[in-house]
């Protein structure tokens, strides 16, 4: 059976096999006094692309270490393709590791790094040259067979890294921050071609990552870390709109805050009574036990409001001046500074043609989209 034929098998075993490829059964470690990670459990289906967001000192890079088995964890399980390899040396762990600086051997060729674990394993040369060969043309770097890694550019060196680590057969990828060391533009493309080589293979992966952009671009879900917790585990869509925690509502991107109290009247809806800075409707009511009355707070992402000029006497929105404009190309970024002094932030899409011009000190009112307006949780 060929290496294409191999993937091919594999992606049909896990479309069949509903069980999780990689499973972490509350597991936590402990350096000294100091928890690092506590008690985290998560679950990672065949083909599937997940994250490991979180600021620095959060746990994430110490979790994967765990599921590489660099670390063994104080407490809990980790379990891959069914079985338990909590104490299992890395060495013997089904994955494949792709490391910040790449770890590529300078002494050795391109073909020597791509076919060095099938002949770590004792497998037959042709076999090797056949899964070398497949695994360059996955990269597009078919004709590097014979460059040594310092006459390769460094998005060249990561394609390497790549190619290495399909070449090894591995049934989970591991990636730790794998794209930090490339430039703005360059990150961007490994990016999409890592995304689509994943998809394409169809093989589990988990990255670990500070930038919320990689980790909302590439992933099918994203586990956010705060002091060795797990905040939320959600898709993209669900951890960026719909945040679980104040932390995570302010971690993944610009959030806008306010507090008011909530109005019930009748026909008209739901609104919330933000005191000086006004009156902004809701969609619905925001939990199914809300009553007039009460106090909440509630976050509204910059790119999902609109502005208005000389609106004081609008009988919703939220009412200010604007204090700068700073000008971004695809963008504008309104500064504006709400009745009762409360700080906000509009992001304005810059169209083609005459648009409108807010002057600086001149009345506003922000109004939400649909859809713009979510509770926070206490």
């Amino acid at each position: 059976m060929s290496v294409i034929e191999m993937s091919a098998s594999n992606q049909e075993s896990a479309r069949v096999d509903k069980r999780p490829v990689l499973e972490l059964r509350g597991i936590s470690k402990s350096f000294g006094a100091l928890t690092v990670v506590k008690d985290v459990s998560l679950d990672v289906q065949a083909g599937e692309f997940v994250s490991l967001l979180g600021p620095s000192g959060c746990g994430k890079t110490t979790t994967l270490r765990m599921i590489a088995g660099f670390i063994a964890p104080d407490e809990g399980q980790i379990i891959l393709g069914g079985k338990d390899i909590t104490e299992m040396p890395s060495y013997r762990r089904d994955v494949g590791l792709l490391f910040q600086s790449y770890a590529l051997f300078p002494h050795m060729t391109v073909r020597g790094n791509v076919g060095f674990g099938p002949k770590m394993r004792g497998e037959k040369s042709g076999a090797i040259a056949e899964k070398v060969r497949w695994a360059l043309s996955l990269v597009k770097l078919e004709g590097y067979e014979d460059r040594r890694p310092n006459e390769l550019s460094g998005g060249q060196q990561q394609r390497v890294a790549i190619a290495r680590v399909l070449a090894s057969g591995a049934s989970m990828l591991l990636l730790d921050e794998a794209f930090s060391n490339l430039d703005a533009k360059l990150r961007g493309r490994m990016q999409e071609e890592v995304r689509e080589l994943q998809l394409r293979l169809g093989i589990a992966t988990v990255l670990v990552t500070h930038d919320q952009e990689e980790a909302l671009a590439m992933s099918d879900r994203i586990v956010i870390m705060n002091g060795g917790k797990v905040e939320q585990i959600g898709t993209p869509k669900q951890v960026y709109s719909s945040p679980g925690s104040l932390f995570v509502a302010d971690f993944m991107g610009r959030c806008n805050r306010i507090e008011g109290t909530l109005l019930n009247e009748g026909a008209k809806g739901w609104f919330l009574d933000c005191g000086p800075a006004g009156k902004i409707r809701l969609d619905a009511p925001p939990h199914p036990d809300a009553r007039a009355g009460e106090h909440c707070q509630v976050f509204m992402r910059p790119e999902h409001l609109t502005l208005s000029q000389g609106t004081r006497d609008h009988r919703e929105g939220l009412k200010g001046q604007v204090e700068r404009l700073v000008y971004l190309g695809s963008r504008s970024i309104a500064y504006v500074t709400l009745d009762g002094d409360i700080p906000f932030q509009v992001h304005l899409p810059n169209k083609p043609g005459p648009a409108e011009e807010f002057p600086v000190n001149g009345p506003v009112a922000i109004l939400p989209q649909p859809g713009a307006v979510t509770l926070l949780p206490d």
